[in-house]
């Protein structure tokens, strides 16, 4: 069971500074007040590995979250394998929680791999992911062929292609759904500017665009969790409104796609 709200840390890679550090360290530890598990990284984030693998020890955090990262190499096997040890000691965890293979580079060769240092104790889950519609083609060639744990998709009321075969599939496959880029890459926040909302979203507990972003995303019946990009400890208290009151039902999605459409 995983808490609905993740964190999302592509903004994470601030290097050695503890200025910048400083922020992240609060929202990291705001998130782990509202009982968020999930985590979720890459090496392609610039130094976002290490800054978390750091601050998770200085929180004393890591029995209580579940930690994802990613592999992008298509060099061959040996370079993928160098690449996920490196992220194992960056994040400084023996076990990784969850290892994907990012925008489902050279998944052929690199989810045999995870699987089998999966089988040697090396993560717990396997999972592959996109944020791109048009890598859906090889996602869903890869789900079709693979049983993986997890997929990681972009999904929102603005970018719905998913919701047309990946996330039924998903669904069908078994397989939990990490949803990326709820809020459409900021782009939604621009669409909605300092409009009201309407007043009709108040009965389903919704008092920020954020909330209304991500209930719409998280409401999904194959979702599971959606991760966010918090870098401050405001935005984390905002993103968890989405998880507490009702969830909206297949009309009021309906409701809310009209509403986002004739923006």
């Amino acid at each position: 069971m995983l808490p609905i709200i993740g964190l999302g840390t592509n903004r994470y890679g601030v290097g050695e500074s503890a200025e910048a550090r400083a922020p992240l360290k609060e929202a990291l530890a705001r998130f782990h007040d509202w009982r968020g598990t999930v985590v979720d990284t890459a090496p392609s984030y610039r130094s976002s590995e290490t800054v978390l693998g750091d601050m998770i020890a200085e929180l004393g955090i890591r029995d209580d979250l579940f930690v994802a990262s990613k592999v992008d190499r298509d060099s061959g096997r040996e370079d993928s394998q160098a690449q996920m040890r490196d992220s194992s000691r960056k994040l400084r965890i023996e076990t990784l929680d969850l290892m994907q293979v990012h925008n489902v580079r050279d998944w052929q060769r690199n989810i045999p791999l995870i699987r089998e240092l999966q089988q040697q104790g090396q993560f717990r889950y396997i999972g592959l992911t996109t944020s791109r519609s048009s890598e859906y083609e090889d996602m869903e060639m890869a789900m079709q062929r693979h049983d993986l744990d997890f997929i990681q998709i972009n999904y929102s009321i603005e970018q719905r292609i998913a919701a047309d075969r990946l996330l039924p599939l998903a669904a069908d496959r078994g397989m939990a759904v990490i949803i990326n880029r709820a809020f459409g890459g900021g782009r939604i926040f621009k669409a909605v500017g300092d409009g009201p909302m309407p007043a009709w979203a108040g009965d389903l507990g919704i008092s920020s665009w954020a909330q209304f972003l991500l209930k719409y995303a998280l409401s999904h019946p194959a979702a599971t969790v959606a991760i966010p990009g918090m870098t401050k400890a405001r935005h984390v208290d905002d993103n968890f409104g989405a998880a507490h009151g009702p969830m909206p039902d297949e009309a009021q999605r309906k409701k809310m796609e009209a509403f986002y459409d004739a923006l």
